[in-house]
């Protein structure tokens, strides 16, 4: 038996880049054998099993044929005579299809080293254009290597995959896993640029293919300048709400639904659509009715990082910084204040039920009336 590192842990160690994750792949063993060496077995596919010490992710070597349509529509085939080349050949790009040796050799038959020295995204084999996922996983490379260009000849693959429906049979589970990690990317802008020029994003993201050109790049622009932000002040919901925000309100909740996003950007791009506008101009004249109207409206006491991250999405969709965001400190200030004593006073003065509430939202009421006047003052 043979243990090589495979796929992107030898592409970012030859970028240069830290390589969080290894994958490996066992040549020449059984899966009897290596469950005999302590290694646990959890692949349901096709044998994966984890190492008895590090717990890192070790293959058989595999051979794939395609029987179907879509991301399941394959067999495999592990034995010990599958070569460490063969296994490779099956992978999506010549950059994912290196292996590096335990003497740290790289094995590198399809040309990875200079498709990464050129900055070119070039599929393997013809085979890239059976699998959609590969789509997905492309166009999010994209995004995480902008200066990468699409072979010529990939691309042409990726519209024949397009057009012969591959893409429609991808569960949405997958796509959203991809789309996520894309716009978690340097360049999310670049994850739409790929999926519009092959003709996936219609089948996707319907309704965003349909943006003129100048609305198009102002859309990919404020993608961009969400990942430019950073994960803490642009995490995911962010980007998703950003992403779906051109839909509209109703419409970006049913593609949010559609896609099986979680419940947080789920609700973000539900609300951003129709929440942007009222926010800027909140900020931009903070009355102490008015915003306590949003904080209920958009659940803000009970949920208040959900709030947080509407400000922060619809600063980053105006092009400002520090505008709705700077109504945050006034939701925390209701948030950490206690309520306890108004509503215990209430009910000593015979106040009962929806008074009791009403008691609580005056002195709320009061204590934002004066946090905005000492910030006028």
């Amino acid at each position: 038996m043979k243990l090589y590192v495979v796929g992107g842990a030898v592409r970012d160690r030859l970028l240069g880049l830290p390589a969080t994750d290894r994958d490996w792949v066992a040549v020449g063993a059984t899966p009897e054998q290596l469950v005999a060496l302590g290694y646990q077995p959890v692949g349901r596919d096709f044998p994966v099993f984890l190492h008895p010490a590090t717990h890192e992710e070790v293959a058989l070597a595999r051979t794939e044929r395609k029987v179907g349509r879509g991301y399941h529509g394959f067999t495999f085939h592990a034995a010990p005579e599958v070569t460490l080349e063969e296994d490779l050949a099956r992978r999506d790009l010549t950059i994912n299809a290196m292996a590096e040796a335990e003497d740290g050799a790289v094995v590198d038959p399809h040309g990875g080293r200079a498709d990464l020295a050129a900055g070119v995204l070039r599929h393997v084999s013809p085979a890239f254009a059976e699998d959609p996922v590969r789509l997905l996983r492309l166009a999010r490379f994209a995004a995480r290597f902008p200066h990468f260009t699409i072979a010529p000849e990939t691309q042409a693959l990726l519209v024949q995959l397009v057009q012969a429906g591959e893409v429609d049979a991808l569960v949405a589970e997958r796509v959203w896993q991809e789309l996520s990690r894309g716009l978690m990317a340097q360049r999310p802008s670049r994850l739409l640029q790929v999926l519009r020029g092959c003709g996936a994003l219609a089948r996707l993201l319907p309704g965003l293919e349909a943006l003129a050109p100048d609305a198009a790049a102002a859309h990919e622009a404020t993608l961009d300048r969400a990942a430019a932000a950073g994960p803490e002040a642009a995490p995911l919901p962010v980007r998703a709400a950003l992403l779906l925000q051109p839909l509209g309100g109703e419409a970006a909740a049913r593609r949010a639904e559609a896609l099986r996003a979680d419940a947080d950007s789920a609700w973000l791009a539900e609300r951003l659509p129709s929440a942007h506008a009222p926010l800027q101009a909140l900020a931009a004249a903070p009355e102490a009715g008015a915003l306590l109207q949003a904080l209920e409206r958009h659940d803000a006491l009970r949920r208040p990082a959900r709030f947080a991250a509407l400000l922060a999405a619809s600063d980053l969709l105006a092009g400002r910084t520090g505008h709705a965001t700077a109504l945050q400190p006034h939701a925390d200030a209701l948030v950490a204040w206690p309520t306890a004593d108004v509503a215990a006073a209430a009910q000593a003065r015979g106040a009962r039920g929806p008074a009791i509430g009403e008691a609580v939202r005056a002195a709320r009421l009061a204590l934002l009336q004066q946090r905005l006047a000492a910030a006028v003052s």
